[in-house]
């Protein structure tokens, strides 16, 4: 019998880059994605933080990207978005500086914030998701010449830092958008609904330019000034989903994140991020072998449940799973007890919902953590090693203000999904 072909989980650290400060890759490849953990300014040989402002700390962010881009045998031009998190937002304006001596021609999609704090106490945090063209289906190279497409409309916001959207494979990935109106290159007037409305109208504008409907978003990041602010959010985010009558009759929403921010650039009161399904593919893959894949959404009463987004959403090979809060799924409340117990619950609802689904926190590429205290995380880490021994998943942690019902933490995932999703039966691209 010939034994069947299936993507693995690629885990793979460099000396070359700082070694990681808690269990976890710098980077994990799945599919035709490499999943890098956030980078801190420290230097490799020494460990500890690079000596200088924020200048010097963001170079050395984006060394260590490249240091860890090119342990893997690809370049700077294979990253597809980069994500920065500041501890000042005006800081964001030196970082850019930096940032374009590393893409002076190409540009990813770019998501830029400030934070209540980051590890070590640092200035700047960089990530980066870069391409994976030769896939990761062992000594079975899948489509190492996949390309990137990259859009801009004039109907959204444009930047020369950032494109618009740029597709890979089967994910459109799109820069986070601000309230932003395209005409004037200004915030709209009016508050935090009618900023809501605009950062959803952009988002809506891009993907009508790829021909992508609006329903093929699999997961939303929503940054806020206020967290406060989130009912007038929801209030405007139902407007907009489901878009589509099909969506409607199954009641689809995607797989969310809300996020409490310390600043966003040009004092927005909000930021909207997007991950979208690509059913097309990117050439060259053979139009049979990539249409008609569908997006897979599901929800399990073994971990909290919330009517403005599914706990998770498949599409292709990885699923996308909402942040997850220490919640009692029983009782919709916070748990009793401190950060340890806090932190145990969110992955417990993590992997209930992944059992749910047939699969294991063995499956878990990318962690994204938030919290409440930035002191916590060495007794976050404590729980963290009892779910994750290996160290595997690549990994973000960030500080912010404040998070939904007082929690402690927040958790949420990427999970790779190697059964792909129908109507393919062995997807291999």
């Amino acid at each position: 019998m010939i034994p069947k072909k299936v993507n693995s989980i690629l885990a793979r650290n460099t000396e070359n880059a700082p070694k990681s400060i808690g269990p976890y890759s710098q980077t994990v490849a799945f599919s035709h994605y490499n999943n890098l953990s956030a980078q801190l300014p420290i230097d490799p040989k020494s460990g500890k933080l690079v000596a200088g402002g924020i200048k010097e700390q963001a170079e050395q962010c984006f060394k260590n990207i490249k240091a860890i881009v090119e342990s893997i045998d690809h370049l700077m031009s294979d990253v597809v978005r980069i994500t920065v998190f500041v501890k000042n937002i005006k800081d964001s304006i030196v970082v850019e500086e930096v940032y374009k001596t590393y893409f002076s021609a190409y540009v990813p999609t770019l998501t830029i914030v400030a934070v209540a704090a980051l590890p070590m106490d640092a200035l700047v945090e960089i990530e980066a998701l870069v391409s994976n063209g030769e896939g990761t289906i062992p000594n079975a190279p899948q489509a190492g010449n996949l390309i990137k497409l990259i859009n801009n409309t004039g109907n959204a916001p444009t930047c020369v830092l950032s494109s618009q959207t740029v597709s890979f494979s089967h994910y459109n990935n799109l820069s986070a958008q601000l309230p932003i109106d395209p005409k004037t290159g200004r915030l709209v007037i009016g508050g935090v609904k009618d900023q809501t409305i605009q950062c959803l109208k952009n988002i809506k504008s891009i993907l009508e330019s790829i021909d992508v409907p609006f329903d093929d978003i699999v997961k939303i990041n929503i940054f806020l000034k206020d967290l406060s602010d989130i009912e007038a959010v929801n209030e405007v985010y139902t407007t907009f989903f489901p878009d589509s009558a099909i969506a409607r009759a199954i009641a689809y929403f995607p797989a969310r994140t809300v996020i409490a921010v310390s600043g966003l650039p040009m004092d927005a009161l909000v930021q909207i991020e997007a991950v979208v399904s690509h059913g097309d593919g990117t050439p060259p893959q053979a139009v049979e072998d990539r249409h008609g894949i569908v997006i897979k959404a599901n929800n399990t009463k073994n971990a909290p449940n919330c009517s403005l987004s599914s706990q998770t959403v498949a599409f292709s090979h990885y699923n996308h799973i909402s942040a997850q809060l220490p919640l009692d799924p029983k009782t919709g409340e916070i748990i009793v007890g401190g950060i340890k117990e806090q932190t145990e619950q969110c992955l417990k609802n993590v992997n209930a919902i992944l059992e749910s689904i047939n699969h294991t926190i063995d499956d878990v590429v990318k962690v994204n953590l938030f919290l409440k205290n930035i002191a916590d995380i060495a007794a976050v880490d404590e729980v963290y090693t009892s779910f994750f021994p290996g160290g595997i998943p690549a990994r973000r942690t960030i500080g912010v203000s404040a998070l939904i019902k007082n929690a402690l933490i927040q958790i949420d995932v990427v999970v790779s999904n190697a059964e792909g999703t129908p109507p393919q039966i062995v997807h291999l691209i």
